[in-house]
């Protein structure tokens, strides 16, 4: 039997040894594309780099405060101590807003956000007194969580005086004063806005003897904390039913009392 022509073993030698490999210069060519466009990624993300951090395009240049009622702005930006001329991507919002709630205790909360290209915006939450507390002169501010934030020479207009008759020795034996100013917060808070506007005076005795002191010489009866709406709707009825009366007694909403009238 004869063997393979020439022709054939060319043409399967051929197919053997696979395509054909491209020329040098063509995988030189490549190679340089492909450096060029990392040289380019590179400058790119370093000039990215140099503009966010070095160049004075995207410096801090101002401090925006709002919300502040009480506070100013100067003192909130004193506080907050917000490094302008720096990258105002390098700044520590959180940093800033630690600050601020620890130098300003009357702040409740803040946002601090970054208004870009030159800005650090300051967004307060003051805290809003419930209850005052008399002490030396000065009045203690207390707000709706308990919190003692601040100390004012004049007492702020529409907010009930705390009265605290309790005896030291009850209160540590049972409840501390904070707990029971805590306590009186919580009724101040049930007191009807209609009712709240004249009352002048929130006294505890013991956890479970609170009274409040009106205005025209009148005086409710609130008891503890328990049951807080139910007796502000029973107080409002009573005090329709008997406008004239200068005592209420809603410590048992179920068997509430007036007189006086």
């Amino acid at each position: 039997m004869a063997g393979p022509t020439t022709a054939e073993r060319g043409e399967r030698q051929k197919l053997e040894s696979g395509p054909p490999r491209p020329p040098l210069i063509g995988r030189l060519r490549r190679l340089r594309r492909l450096i060029v466009l990392l040289a380019a990624v590179v400058l790119a993300g370093a000039a990215a780099v140099w503009i966010v951090y070095g160049s004075p395009y995207l410096r801090t240049e101002r401090v925006s405060v709002s919300g502040t009622k009480v506070l100013t702005a100067g003192q909130v930006r004193e506080a907050a101590d917000v490094p302008v001329g720096s990258p105002l991507v390098s700044v520590d919002t959180d940093a800033i807003e630690a600050r601020l709630l620890r130098k300003l205790p009357r702040i409740d909360s803040v946002d601090v956000v970054r208004s870009w290209p030159h800005g650090i915006s300051l967004e307060v939450t003051e805290r809003t007194p419930v209850l005052i507390v008399e002490k030396g002169g000065n009045f203690i501010e207390v707000d709706a969580k308990g919190v003692r934030f601040a100390t004012v020479s004049d007492a702020p207009e529409g907010v009930p005086v705390l009265e605290l008759t309790v005896s030291k020795r009850a209160a540590l034996r049972r409840f501390t004063a904070d707990r029971l100013v805590r306590e009186a917060v919580r009724i101040a808070g049930d007191i009807p806005d209609a009712v709240a506007r004249d009352t002048r005076t929130v006294k505890v005795r013991s956890y479970d003897a609170v009274s409040l002191e009106l205005t025209g010489g009148r005086t409710v009866e609130w008891g503890s904390v328990e049951k807080g709406r139910a007796k502000a709707r029973t107080l409002l009825a009573l005090m329709k039913a008997d406008p004239g009366a200068r005592y209420f007694d809603v410590s048992a909403p179920t068997a509430p009392a007036s007189s006086g009238s």
